[in-house]
């Protein structure tokens, strides 16, 4: 049992991200730590995609001329890698779109306090 759980170590570390970012997005009451738990989230599932793609003793898919037609489970798929590259880009500028309309927020509200902006935006 204890041999099952340790041999899938990457997944309880997505598991133990993946909480720690829901924790800090629905707890936290200032918008700069919400953000902060949305990363955390966004970058768990991120590296969940690429543990699941991960093979032991596997290769690149680069086939040479004078190469024979190999085995294809020697080789890892490139596609979540190339997705994931992709989600990265995108959590960037999501993230610094949010960190600019934060800023926006606090020059107008003076605040970055959900319950406080609430307030002061009736």
């Amino acid at each position: 049992m204890a041999d099952s759980v340790f041999a899938q170590y990457a997944y309880w570390f997505v598991f133990v991200l993946c909480m720690i970012g829901l924790y800090g997005m629905l707890t936290k009451k200032n918008l700069v730590k919400k953000l902060i738990g949305m990363t955390i989230l966004q970058t768990s599932i991120i590296i969940f995609y690429v543990a699941s793609a991960t093979k032991w003793n596997a290769t690149i898919p680069v086939l040479r001329a004078t190469q024979e037609m190999p085995n294809p489970t020697a080789y890892i798929n490139p596609l979540p890698h190339t997705l994931m590259l992709t989600a990265i880009v995108v959590g960037v500028a999501t993230l610094g779109l949010a960190f600019a309309l934060l800023i926006v927020i606090y020059r107008r509200y003076q605040t970055l306090d959900e319950p406080q902006l609430l307030e002061r935006m009736r």
